[in-house]
């Protein structure tokens, strides 16, 4: 377990508090909590557990056998075997066609093989995303907790809108806890642009005319 997951249920206390203000009071008209809330669209501890539900271990084992399975369609290309003895026209056509699937299985910039492989790395820089988007949550709560707003919100009870410590302190810890998670979504979205083309189809290798 990381230190998000060790933090979860230590500030699953205060993040409902902060979400109780927030949807009773809201915030002060301008305070910087609400562009965060704007872009992010989940209250702080909505936003926490959609975090803590990430799982980067499944993705790296995801990875891995994406790189397996690209070494096997390179090792496919590699072992179709040349007409060797063959002549004539029907061994020109098989040979075409030899090459032609050798070139679509492995050793292209588009064969399926470098597309396995892009995705692997794809995986493997999400599972970074992942687990530094946790450490960085983690760093914001570990904050959060020992500051002076959780100890002005660490008294339950009805939510006053007009008590304006409680309504700051939701209101900063808020901000802090939904910056923290929009700055890493921003990343993420950055990543995921750069290789959108892994997600574009791409045609089967032309078959040989009979």
């Amino acid at each position: 377990m990381d230190r998000l997951g060790h933090l979860l249920d230590t500030s699953a206390p205060l993040l409902r508090r902060v979400d109780e203000v927030l949807s009773a009071a809201g915030a002060p008209p301008g305070h910087p909590v609400w562009p965060e809330l704007r872009r992010v669209r989940l209250l702080p501890g909505d936003a926490v557990r959609a975090v803590a539900a990430l799982r980067p271990a499944g993705l790296a084992d995801a990875a891995r056998e994406l790189h397996a399975d690209a070494d096997t369609y390179a090792e496919v290309a590699d072992s179709l075997p040349p007409p060797g003895g063959w002549s004539g026209d029907a061994a020109g056509a098989y040979d075409d066609a030899r090459r032609r699937a050798a070139t679509h299985l492995s050793g292209a910039p588009d064969s399926l093989d470098a597309r396995l492989a892009a995705t692997a790395e794809l995986a493997e820089a999400l599972v970074d995303w992942m687990e530094q988007t946790r450490a960085d949550l983690a760093g914001s709560l570990a904050d959060a907790l020992g500051s002076t707003a959780a100890v002005t919100l660490s008294t339950d009870g009805p939510i006053d809108p007009a008590a304006c410590p409680q309504v700051l302190a939701a209101a900063e810890i808020g901000q802090r806890v939904l910056r923290t998670i929009r700055e890493r979504y921003d990343a993420v979205a950055d990543l995921l642009h750069s290789s959108a083309e892994l997600a574009e189809a791409r045609p089967a290798p032309p078959r040989s005319r009979s």
